[in-house]
């Protein structure tokens, strides 16, 4: 964008200016008493019973309570791959979100390269800095190997928020459409509509949630995939293995033919015919932004159930219900990573928040509801205490 596009006067402009966040000191520096404790010659001390014992950084750093938020600017929002400054601003917002919605402290990290080596080192060398690693925004698929390469790596929970935190509230919302419609998870039939790092995710936590794998079809922009289809390698081939077990071909038409749920999380337009042929009593999640794979209105003339990832329609799926809860409960945990039974419990916990007052607008709650990240936080703590990576 050239400065030319800039308008002083529009509000998005004016509240960006000099950025969204800012540190600011917890402690008085109003007298010499209070320099020698907070610096020199106190801090010393704190420094040589960290070298002793390194997990007293949780207790006297602020590691205990920050995030880094960390992207490669390759895959910002809808925008695509504008670049580290470009994407500064969605980290700053993503930051804030962490601190208004978790009492979580986040530092943007946009770093200057595309290279998973590269990446992997740069957040590597950084970690003793923080509590955990959020990263965000790196393509696919890259973003996979980046994340599973830090997961072995760190001993600080790494969550990749554009593939977790969207397949939690996914998670959270289907079930509690399905006890909406009376139905049982492992009796739904899934389409995914996007193979990208959103639909692998959603995918897995699905099926660790209950839906059976067997009853999951896939698409990419070349349609189903399948065994049956050559040319599949890494997640792909790992997805054809897990999911479709009829064998399903063809394109997304096909794979929604009789369909309890569709899930979009691609970008592309769905026809109005291909939602036309699920089952009664469908479940439509057209996720992508700014434009739904479906319109919310074209899909309610077929289903009983309809979300967006947007604001201004019913059912926003929003990750911003997961992952402040998430990290805060890891944090607060002290957990060494992020497992499979800690999403499932988020999703349950957001779930939760809503089950006693469930309707065909209000399957999830709203972002702002203030509930949902102390259920989430709760939730995530125990199930890492219950699965032994936590530390605390």
């Amino acid at each position: 964008m050239s400065s030319s596009t800039v308008d002083p006067a529009d509000p998005v402009f004016q509240l960006h200016r000099g950025g969204k966040m800012a540190v600011v000191s917890t402690v008085p520096l109003t007298s010499r008493d209070d320099l020698s404790l907070a610096y020199t010659p106190g801090v010393a001390r704190v420094c040589e019973a960290i070298a002793a014992d390194p997990m007293l950084a949780h207790d006297y750093t602020w590691a205990s309570n920050t995030v880094a938020v960390v992207t490669d600017g390759s895959a910002v929002l809808g925008l695509g791959n504008i670049g580290p400054r470009a994407a500064l601003p969605v980290m700053e917002g993503k930051a804030v979100l962490f601190k208004q919605f978790g009492g979580v402290d986040a530092v943007p990290v946009c770093l200057d390269t595309q290279d998973v080596d590269e990446i992997v080192a740069a957040v590597t060398a950084l970690a003793p800095s923080f509590g955990g690693i959020n990263l965000e925004d790196i393509s696919a698929p890259r973003c996979f190997e980046v994340e599973r390469r830090l997961d072995e790596a760190l001993d600080i929970p790494v969550f990749h928020d554009d593939q977790h935190g969207t397949a939690i509230v996914v998670l959270a919302a289907l079930r509690n459409a399905a006890t909406l419609l009376n139905r049982k998870l492992g009796d739904l039939r899934v389409a995914v509509s996007g193979a990208g790092a959103a639909g692998v995710a959603v995918t897995r936590m699905l099926v660790a949630g209950g839906v059976d794998p067997d009853h999951v079809v896939v698409c990419d922009s070349k349609g189903i995939i399948s065994a049956h289809r050559p040319g599949l390698t890494g997640i792909k081939a790992e997805l054809a293995e897990l999911t479709n077990a009829d064998g399903r071909q063809g394109d997304i038409t096909e794979a929604l033919r009789d369909a309890d749920v569709l899930i979009g999380v691609s970008g592309g337009q769905i026809p109005e015919q291909a939602v036309a042929g699920m089952a009664p009593d469908g479940i439509v999640f057209a996720l992508a932004n700014p434009t739904p794979e479906v319109h919310p209105e074209v899909a309610g003339r077929h289903v009983a159930v309809v979300a967006t990832g947007r604001s201004d329609y019913p059912n926003q799926i929003n990750n911003v219900l997961a992952f402040p809860g998430v990290f805060r409960g890891a944090l607060a945990a002290r957990a060494t990573r992020v497992t499979d039974a800690m999403k499932v419990a988020a999703a349950d916990a957001i779930a939760s928040v809503v089950a006693e007052a469930l309707t065909p607008e209000a399957i999830v709650p709203s972002p702002l509801d203030p509930r949902v990240a102390p259920a989430v936080t709760e939730a995530v703590a125990e199930a890492a205490r219950r699965g032994g990576v936590a530390r605390a």
